[in-house]
């Protein structure tokens, strides 16, 4: 026979899977909101600058600076426009039309007859946009580099690199993306789902009516958890399928860590939610605050988009204790590396430890009165 506390348990958690179904918001957050995000992520969202879209100055009309100027065109990184005058060129970067330009100097075929000096070119970007900027100076440096090696004016046999990447070979900042942002988009539904969820009670005053029924602390945790649990399973299983089969997003890995680390991440975020929803008894102040603290720590400083290692040592320092860097190092390990177990079992651990901190916080907030 059944023991009375898990039969309160499993009728807790009942009747929250009702509610579930009765409630369309819940589907949204748990089903349309990820499917949303993967569109953006996986189609509208790219770290790989091509086209970029440059001046070029032919004070120099050789044919050394012709051949120059052929592989800037051929390039795909670049979308070139082609003047005589810099001058020309001026309006066009301050309206922000081109992102740089090329300057190939009048005496530019002069290096042919001193070829222990390097071609001079002259480079000037828009400093107002410092990513972009340091990109125009790099892919002019690489393309001018590649001109100068197929031109062999060293004298010495030309040499042809032969690159390897490995575990994305093909360079795709999407992979890196969709792999990263599946824990951005957990981070997001698995707070949401149970902010909403005590802060909606009080509001229709049915927690008053929980809180007299037999029912206890633990109890009630478990009921507003383990629904929204299977749930944030389920969003993350369908991310994986949208994100593998629609956006061809390479998967190494194995499916029993994917899913250890997706139930160890999903029990922080729907903890931190439901610490959220119990600080706060109101519905849209409950979810701002998922917002503020889950959602946005998440995605600046998780790792998905910015080097953490480039972050200031005080930033680094809270870093540490986002459950978020830890899913986004598993998830990128799972798809693009393959099963680094070590790397997974370390990020596990710690954030089934900041899961029994935020359990403490939840139990010590719960109480059986109405104060």
């Amino acid at each position: 026979m059944q023991s009375k506390p898990f039969r309160r348990t499993a009728a807790l958690i009942k009747k929250e899977a009702f509610q579930i179904i009765k409630d369309p918001s819940s589907i949204l957050i748990a089903v349309f909101l990820p499917l949303l995000l993967l569109f953006l992520y996986g189609t509208g969202v790219s770290l790989d600058l091509k086209h970029l879209r440059i001046g070029l100055v032919m004070e120099d009309t050789s044919p050394d600076a012709q051949s120059l100027a052929k592989s800037f065109v051929d390039s795909p990184y670049f979308d070139v426009k082609i003047v005589r005058d810099r001058r020309e060129l001026t309006a066009d970067l301050e309206k922000g039309n081109i992102r740089g330009f090329v300057v190939i100097p009048s005496y530019f075929s002069e290096f042919r007859r001193q070829p222990d000096k390097p071609a001079p070119i002259q480079v000037i970007s828009d400093g107002s946009e410092a990513n972009t900027s340091n990109f125009v100076q790099y892919y002019v440096a690489g393309a001018f580099n590649n001109w100068l090696n197929q031109q062999a004016v060293s004298g010495l046999p030309l040499i042809k690199p032969e690159p390897r990447f490995w575990y994305n070979d093909v360079l795709e900042s999407r992979f890196f993306l969709l792999s990263g942002s599946l824990a951005i988009i957990m981070t997001l539904i698995g707070t949401l789902l149970t902010a909403l969820v005590v802060s909606r009670e009080w509001e229709r005053g049915t927690m008053e009516a929980l809180i007299s029924t037999p029912a206890g602390k633990w109890e009630i945790i478990g009921g507003k958890t383990i629904p929204y649990f299977f749930l944030g399973l389920i969003s993350m299983a369908i991310c994986v399928f949208v994100s593998v089969v629609i956006y061809g997003l390479p998967f190494r890995g194995s499916i029993l860590p994917l899913f250890l680390a997706a139930a160890s991440f999903l029990i922080c975020s729907l903890w931190t939610g439901l610490l959220i929803s119990l600080l706060s008894k109101i519905q849209i102040v409950s979810s701002q605050i998922s917002i503020i603290t889950g959602f946005l720590p998440a995605y600046i400083l998780s790792g998905f988009l910015f080097e953490i290692s480039s972050m200031p040592r005080w930033i680094q320092f809270i870093s540490y204790f986002l459950p978020a860097r830890y899913f986004v190092q598993c998830l990128q390990s799972l798809f693009l590396t393959g099963n680094v177990w070590p790397l997974i079992w370390k990020n596990i651990a710690i954030m089934l430890l900041i899961s029994a901190v935020l359990f403490l916080a939840i139990s010590r907030k719960v109480v059986k009165r109405l104060d």
